[in-house]
This record gives C-alpha cells, structure tokens and sequence, in this order.
C-alpha cells in the first residue's frame, strides 16, 4: 500500500506554482538538458525545505508572524522579478542574449521563498506525520519531497521542451513566454492566501 504522505506530496508540487511554471519555460527556451542543473537544484531545495520543516522550523515560523511577513513579502518580489525577467524575454525570444537556466545553487536558494513549497511542507508535517523522532520525520520528508519532485520537475521540463520544438515563430515564443509570465505573476498573489 502506498504511504498517503507520497500521494499528497505528489498532488501538491504536480500542479502549477512557481517551479512548475520556470520548469516549463526553461525546458522549452534550453531544452532538457541545459535545464538538468535546475531540475537538480530544485529536488535537493525541496527536500531540505521538507526536512527543515519536518524538524520543526517550519513551525516555528508559522508561529511568528513577522518572519513570515517578511518571507511572504520577500517571496512575492522575487517571483514578480522573474516574471518581469521572463516578460521581457519574450520581446525578443531568439536573441542572442546572456540568458541561461537557473544554476543548481540559484534553484535550492529558490526554494527558501517558495510558497507553495513551504505550504506543501507544513502541511504534510502536519497531516501526515509517522510518530518518528523529529530527525526520522526529516528525513522521510526530505526523502519524499526530493524524490517525488525530482520526477515532477523532469516531467514538467520536458513537457516545455516539447512545447517549445512547436514554437516555430517570434510570435508563439512571445505568446508563449507572456503566459509563462503571466502566470508566474498569479502565483505571487498566492504567497498572501
């Protein structure tokens, strides 16, 4: 039978938030294997996020509303910065340009401001705890959350990297990266629900 924790843990980072959205954009703009490093920086992020939470410092910031002001208003910025950096791209899709994909490090950094992960990882320390100590609940949602991700991240950089051998014109590039933005921006107003 299989553990609830690894279904729940699924449905949260399988749908679209920010790593979802990144993922996509940047397995279409440098395909699959240029994106390796960040599918690789975002599992271990997760997982540590997960542990840390599973540690109880997950916690311990819920129960302090000034930090989480702060990690709220810290998040939203930076996730409305890569959509403006990801809006401006798409005015000049194909231009040679000193882009690149997130490296692993800007990835794991990522995730210390991901809301939904932070989201997805109290809620499964809370709901799903197995009654182990706090550093066996760690580790079993560190393994949980990199592990699952890990296959959640390649499967959304591929479907970009698939969406993007379609994007034949400047005009679908445009469209395209201006919905990746878009969205990507929406999921800013999420940090405050």
């Amino acid at each position: 039978m299989i553990d609830p924790l690894y279904l729940f843990v699924f449905a949260g980072l399988f749908s679209p938030g920010p790593n979802v959205i990144l993922l996509t954009a940047s397995g279409a703009r440098f395909g699959v294997r240029r994106t390796v490093p960040h599918i690789l920086g975002v599992a271990l992020g997760v997982g540590v996020t997960a542990g840390l939470t599973g540690l109880g410092i997950g916690a311990l910031l819920a129960t302090q509303p000034g930090i989480e002001w702060i990690l709220k208003l810290l998040a939203a910025g930076w996730i409305l910065w890569m959509a403006r950096t990801l809006a401006v791209r798409a005015g000049s899709p194909r231009a040679e340009t000193r882009d690149r994909p997130f490296t692993v490090i800007e990835a794991i950094l990522f995730q210390w401001v991901n809301p939904k992960v932070w989201a997805v990882a109290l809620a499964a320390a809370s709901g799903y705890a197995a009654g182990l100590s706090p550093a066996g609940e760690a580790a079993r949602l560190a393994a949980a959350f990199s592990g699952i991700n890990l296959g959640v991240c390649t499967f959304w950089t591929i479907a970009g990297g698939l969406v993007g051998r379609y994007l034949s014109t400047d005009a679908a590039w445009r469209v395209f990266l201006r919905i990746m933005a878009a969205a990507l921006a929406l999921s800013a107003i999420a940090v405050f629900l």
